[in-house]
């Protein structure tokens, strides 16, 4: 896989987390726990720190960023799906988890295959 489709394919899988993000950002069940209100700020914070090399086309750079951040996106990945029942076992939540892990093994696998 070339880096500019590596980009863009990692673009497309945070699309998905942003609307985790979102789902999470406005769900009342969340707002009154610290540790829960951190998943969805570092699903913002990592979209934001690829967007600009995005924006420039910077495939190089996008990649870079996005394998720096990461391990802090998989820790709340992690997180949330180890806690999300101690504020609702909604299937909601029960997606929203599968779904953020599931976009951080497919980033985590498109770096990987980018790097080859």
């Amino acid at each position: 896989m070339s880096p500019d489709q590596a980009m863009e394919r990692i673009n497309v899988l945070l699309a998905h987390a942003w609307m985790v993000r979102a789902f999470l950002k406005h769900a009342d069940e969340v707002q009154s726990d610290p540790e829960m209100l951190e998943v969805h700020r570092m699903i913002f914070d990592y979209c934001r720190a690829v967007e600009p090399s995005f924006q420039r086309r910077d495939a190089q750079e996008y990649l870079r960023r996005a394998r720096g951040k990461l391990s802090k996106l998989r820790r709340q990945a992690e997180f949330f799906a180890a806690n999300y029942r101690r504020v609702s076992d909604h299937t909601n939540f029960q997606m929203a988890a599968a779904s953020l892990s599931g976009v951080v093994e497919a980033i985590e696998s498109v770096l990987a295959e980018a790097s080859r």
